[in-house]
């Protein structure tokens, strides 16, 4: 192991403190803005423009357009999903089975047992933390939540938004980060513009709502034209910097969507449709997202949150583990082969994990597992060679066993960031000088000392 690396590890804490509540959009308060016209002061951070103060001569691999990020928050076991490791303990109902060298329980997640050439299996990867809110925090900013920029820190799709800013178009109507049932989990953009903050939608198959204005189109144009006439002088080079622009940027991205069939439609799903994903929560999720990409208007970055894995006691019971195995399974099946028929698939970088993994081997007293650092990150799209395993782990799942790559060492959260943003051309290595404590914000922790980096191997 890189003993530079070693030394990080050893100083990163597993304990943590409260940290600020970063800003996050849901739809309700997307559009009450446009009404209200208050909230614009408290989602806007910076009072300088974005600049860049530094990057190292790196290449990214540039395989993906797109992102799909699926947090599977409360952590499934990895050792009884991803990195079957089969005992007295294993219900006969998994009927765990070999596929070339993997071993997977094709009993409670069949279709992706049938897709999983087109799966990589991460098995070498190493949480820092076991506390949820730390822990899920960690994982959508790549960094500790406690460190000195921890509490400002985007979340990862703020940043793919902000390095996609100058690819957008005109018809680009859908804010670059979308958010699918976050919940409370959702990190925001921290001291980004509220331009890349994510649009938090929960859907439903009546598409969103709030996209009209109740007096009709033509009063509401009228409204936001003499909006613009009253406060255009002081939004446009203001005494007060750019949180005054902010707030216009606001107002025009949620104008955008609105009276928009193509948004609608986005958004929007049939009963046969839902069915075909699971008729779940996370089901519907998956099919919005598929959707959202081949609208092709303007989204980046989509995360999808799937909750409930927090199984500290009777994991197998039908309710735990077999039922979100199966919703898991339906949604992201269908989600590969919608994105497959829509000629995405290639372009899509898909990434499931859970904050940590749980405890291995025997369950416990209460019939569960309990918190672990040791997990699995799986892979899809973008071109990657599925069918395959990155790094394995020892006899019950408690350990890395061989990394499988080229760092020789357990892979964290901070390499998974440096993946995506490789994946989408973007420089892990970028350091910014415009937060607000003048520090210099480094896309991915210690980006000038190489500590951390991607997973490359997932092309080779």
């Amino acid at each position: 192991m890189n003993l530079t690396f070693q030394r990080f590890q050893d100083k990163h804490p597993h304990a943590h403190r409260p940290f600020w509540d970063r800003p996050q959009l849901s739809r309700r308060q997307f559009f009450q803005v446009l009404g209200t016209g208050i909230s614009g002061y408290a989602l806007a951070q910076l009072s300088r423009p974005l600049q860049v103060f530094a990057q190292l001569p790196v290449v990214p691999i540039s395989k993906a357009r797109n992102c799909i990020f699926i947090l599977l928050a409360g952590a499934p076991s990895h050792s009884d999903t991803f990195d079957l490791k089969e005992g007295s303990w294993t219900p006969q109902s998994f009927a765990p089975t070999s596929y070339g060298a993997i071993r997977f329980p094709q009993g409670i997640m069949p279709r992706l047992a049938e897709r999983l050439s087109d799966l990589m299996l991460v098995r070498s990867v190493r949480a820092w933390a076991l506390v949820h809110s730390l822990a899920q925090t960690w994982t959508q900013i790549g960094r500790n939540p406690a460190s000195a920029l921890g509490s400002i820190a985007p979340h990862i799709g703020s940043i793919v938004a902000l390095e996609k800013e100058s690819e957008r178009t005109p018809d680009d109507l859908l804010p670059g980060f979308i958010s699918l049932n976050a919940g409370g989990s959702q990190v925001g953009a921290g001291y980004l513009p509220v331009t890349y903050a994510p649009f938090q939608v929960r859907p439903t198959p009546g598409g969103l709502r709030n996209t009209i204005h109740p007096d009709g189109k033509e009063r509401w144009e009228s409204r936001l034209q003499l909006l613009h006439q009253l406060d255009d002088p002081l939004r446009h080079a203001s005494p007060f910097g750019l949180l005054p622009a902010d707030l216009d940027n606001f107002y025009a991205a949620a104008s955008r969507m609105m009276y928009s069939d193509r948004v609608q439609s986005a958004f929007s799903m049939t009963e046969e449709e839902r069915a075909v994903y699971g008729n779940s929560a996370f089901g519907d999720a998956c099919l919005v997202a598929q959707k959202v990409l081949q609208s092709q208007l303007g989204a980046r970055f989509v995360q999808i949150t799937m909750g409930g894995w927090d199984h500290h006691q009777n994991i197998y019971a039908p309710t735990a583990l077999p039922l979100l195995a199966g919703q898991l399974d339906a949604g992201l099946a269908s989600l590969l082969d919608g994105l497959r028929q829509s000629s995405l698939l290639d372009q899509t970088l898909i990434v499931v994990a859970g904050e940590f993994g749980r405890t291995v081997g025997p369950l416990t007293g209460r019939q569960g597992r309990d918190h672990y650092l040791q997990q699995t990150v799986v892979f899809a799209g973008a071109g990657i060679h599925g069918g395959r395993a990155i790094g394995s782990t020892d006899e019950l799942g408690a350990n890395t066993a061989e990394a499988g790559w080229s760092r020789g060492r357990s892979i964290k959260n901070e390499d998974i960031e440096a993946t995506l943003y490789s994946a989408l051309g973007i420089n892990w290595t970028t350091i910014r000088r415009d937060d607000p404590f003048n520090r210099g914000f480094e896309y991915v922790p210690y980006a000038d000392s190489d500590i951390y980096g991607p997973i490359h191997e997932l092309w080779e």
